[in-house]
């Protein structure tokens, strides 16, 4: 079932996006909170929401100008968060993969557009961990482009089918729609190109991470598997009632989110990412390019077949990583990481190079994600909704009847004060 528009509505959210620029609804912040107003404002944001540690990364024209961490780390020990705690990056890792992922495109060792039965030594099936694929000749069919693009047909694990039947450890793989036709988030996608970078092009992928980005970018406290050091400074994760979690240990790379790492290393990273660093002509031309529209109401479930318009104002796209959109101050992109215990965003204006980066401890910490961007970016006609960010304190956050009512990403939301 898709949800119906007039024809008129892409424009109209367009131009309401574009106008938010310059006349900003009741609920976004008319100037960019900075110094002791941005700590107030967050403080009081983290209370109302129930949020024990929080940090928070501003960057402006590709560079860090701001960089704190509030709150604490550690509940029942009093310990407080700062901005060098291992915390987990959970799906921001995709976003950093990809990236370095990309240079390989100018070391002429990666083509996105080469069938995955051009680039490895057997078929995809040969492999134990691909032999659910022997009856599906469609997997000859799927390119790096489409896997990087969540756009290959996979559920987004193999052990979470999305028939909503929950955990099933024996899980097969399986293509549910033809690759390349429509976007359904799949970190079993982006573990397949590790699979294919290792098996195919004899690339270390945890090698690939510390030359491309850890080493580059200053990263000394980041890793895609588990280190002894970081314990004496390590986030405990807390649901949404405030019961701690504790933190994984990951003993094995994955690509779509091992990766531990601070909010000093991301903040790095992520300006670097913005400023185009490491990357050549040819991965930069590639990155950030719009490769098909978005139309699912929500990013989750995955596969789920309900459509909206209500995105196409913004032009809502998933690209290389990342996920594109048009806001009131031009082309936007951004990915989210969430885990139990764990909700980070990323989100940078390009031209600009303007950035926000929020990590933090607590499963309620997305509900503040449009208020932090509305104070320290201004508006950004961030979607939301499609991404399941409830502000913390509208009516829908919580609710299960909440992706029944879909909101348009620039339409005023109150804000409690």
């Amino acid at each position: 079932m898709g949800w119906p528009r007039k024809s008129s509505f892409a424009s109209a959210l367009l131009a309401a996006c574009l106008l938010a620029a310059t006349a900003h609804a009741d609920n976004i912040s008319p100037t960019r909170l900075r110094g002791a107003a941005l700590d107030k404002e967050v403080a009081r944001l983290m209370q109302a929401a129930h949020v024990p540690g929080l940090a928070l990364a501003v960057i402006e024209n590709g560079k860090v100008v701001h960089l704190k961490a509030y709150g604490q780390r550690d509940v029942e020990q009093k310990l407080p968060l700062t901005v060098d705690t291992v915390m987990y990056a959970a799906s921001i890792t995709k976003a950093a993969f990809t990236y370095a992922t990309l240079s390989l495109l100018d070391q002429g060792k990666l083509d996105l557009d080469a069938p995955l039965a051009k680039l490895l030594p057997k078929p995809l099936p040969d492999y134990d961990k691909y032999a659910d694929l022997a009856d599906d000749p469609r997997w000859r069919a799927i390119t790096p482009r489409m896997l990087l693009t969540h756009r290959a047909g996979f559920a987004n694990f193999r052990t979470f089918p999305p028939d909503g039947s929950g955990y099933d450890p024996s899980g097969k793989l399986k293509i549910y729609t033809e690759p390349g036709s429509r976007f359904a988030y799949s970190g079993e996608g982006i573990n397949l190109m590790q699979f294919v970078l290792e098996n195919g092009q004899k690339i270390d992928v945890g090698a690939l991470m510390q030359q491309q980005l850890f080493d580059r970018f200053a990263m000394r406290r980041s890793s895609m598997t588990w280190r002894a050091d970081f314990a004496d400074n390590l986030a405990i994760g807390y649901d949404e009632n405030g019961k701690p979690l504790g933190h994984k240990q990951r003993g094995s790379v994955r690509a779509a989110g091992s990766m531990d790492t601070t909010p000093r290393d991301y903040a790095q990273l992520l300006a670097g990412m913005v400023r185009g660093d490491g990357l050549g002509k040819q991965a930069r031309a590639e990155w950030l390019k719009p490769v098909q529209r978005i139309v699912s109401v929500t990013q989750f479930p995955t596969l789920d077949p309900a459509t909206t318009h209500d995105n196409d104002g913004i032009g809502l796209s998933t690209a290389l990583g990342v996920t594109v959109f048009q806001s009131s101050q031009g082309p936007a992109w951004f990915k989210t990481g969430h885990d139990d215990g764990t909700n980070n965003l990323a989100l940078c204006l390009q031209q600009s190079r303007d950035c926000v980066l929020i990590m933090s401890n607590s499963s309620n910490a997305e509900g503040l994600y449009l208020y932090l961007l509305d104070a320290t970016l201004g508006p950004t006609c961030y979607p939301w909704f499609w991404e399941s960010d409830i502000p913390y304190d509208h009516p829908q956050w919580r609710s299960p009847d909440a992706r029944k009512q879909p909101h348009p990403p620039c339409a005023p939301v109150h804000h409690a004060a």
